[in-house]
């Protein structure tokens, strides 16, 4: 049978690690995980609970193609608390993750062929959903001089549309009030859509992140409960779109999705609660304390030569001065080390084999192990 062009999606590396490092630890080896670009955690107590109240209550059926209007409440309400924003409950959408959200954003926002501009490093699914769609890609290499990320320098009349992350994957870097506020400008001059991927918000261990709706409305806005709120595997995301566009993501959305899984949403207001929120703000210490072991352990080691980690829970670090393959020199460090960790080329086509990704989303105990055996291993090729 046929296949299209469109499928034809680059694999995504950093699977093919936690792969490799499954297989390790069946062979019996212990193994220090810093691939895996999740919490550590599951989701709060208090969203299993409440989750598990309704399941007995009764069935649990098909919400409405925006999501339950308690949980957009919440969310808008949340938009208060963190960015002092007045944020209308109606413009904010549950999706199936935040990769529904992008799935539903380029169907709302282009057309097939139209060229979306991705600050590269960056996450890779952007690149690999906007082919699946029939959509171009288009790269725009950035440096540590801009904190890996975009300007309106980088734009031009031939993008239909800008994806920005801030806190950004892999780099952990943000983008400041000033910083946003001009790539908005810069892209309303030149009529290209904007979205603006804040997954990692709530992730922060100096200043907050800054939210584009701070900056302005004619922009969408794709979050998720994966990270902060530690719901991976629950699929459930949000997206904020201008108020004319909420009837066309949800047309869209009763096609494509139906609704967001039922049994997330009511586990998402159980992590939306005090109690909930309590719990997930515990686990943001952790994580920075996990960030202050990363970056001592990197300064030992002598790899200085990383991005600004101002949020999220990686460290991008410029591996050049020993390699420019970076995916030998992960596969070498998970035989001899026994630590896993993430090859740039997964977020840097070009530039990346010059590039790792560390995760310090686990258990500290585990960093600190992690740790000691990557200072070790760099030791030996100093």
């Amino acid at each position: 049978m046929r296949l299209s062009a469109r499928s034809a999606v680059d694999p995504f590396i950093v699977m093919d690690v936690m792969e490799a490092a499954r297989a390790a630890e069946e062979a019996g080896r212990h193994i220090i995980h810093m691939e895996v670009g999740q919490p550590g955690t599951g989701a709060p107590k208090a969203a299993r609970a409440r989750l598990a109240a309704e399941m007995e209550a009764g069935p649990l059926g098909y919400t409405v193609a925006l999501g339950r209007p308690d949980l957009r409440a919440a969310i808008a309400a949340l938009y208060g608390e963190w960015y002092d924003v007045d944020l209308d409950p109606g413009r904010v959408i549950l999706t199936s993750g935040a990769s529904g959200g992008f799935i539903l954003a380029f169907s709302a926002l282009f057309d097939a062929g139209d060229r979306v501009g991705l600050g590269e490093p960056c996450y890779p699914s952007y690149r690999q959903i906007l082919t699946a769609m029939s959509l171009t890609p288009v790269g725009l290499p950035t440096t540590l001089d801009t904190r890996y990320q975009p300007t309106p320098a980088h734009l031009d009349a031939s993008l239909a549309g800008l994806i920005v992350a801030s806190p950004a994957n892999p780099t952990g870097t943000m983008l400041d009030r000033p910083a946003l506020a001009a790539l908005s400008q810069a892209v309303a001059d030149r009529g290209i859509a904007l979205i603006s991927d804040e997954i990692y918000h709530g992730l922060h261990y100096a200043e907050r992140a800054t939210s584009a709706l701070e900056v302005t409305d004619d922009v969408y806005v794709i979050n998720s409960f994966s990270k902060y709120f530690s719901m991976t595997g629950w699929r459930l995301g949000w997206m904020v779109v201008p108020p004319d566009h909420v009837r066309v993501i949800e047309r869209l959305a009763q096609n494509l999705f139906i609704c967001p899984s039922h049994a997330s949403q009511i586990a998402a207001l159980g992590a939306m609660s005090p109690e909930g929120r309590r719990e997930l703000d515990g686990h943001r210490a952790v994580y920075a304390k996990n960030r202050e072991i990363v970056l001592a352990g990197l300064a030992r080691a002598g790899l200085t030569k990383i991005a600004p980690a101002d949020g999220a829970f990686y460290v991008y670090v410029d591996v050049s001065a020993f390699t420019d393959d970076a995916l030998a020199l992960s596969g070498q460090i998970l035989a001899e080390a026994g630590v896993a960790v993430t090859p740039g080329l997964d977020f840097d086509k070009t530039r990346g084999g010059g590039f790792l990704r560390l995760s310090y989303a686990r258990a500290t105990a585990d960093i600190e192990e992690g740790m000691d055996r990557l200072g070790a291993f760099f030791a030996g090729r100093g």
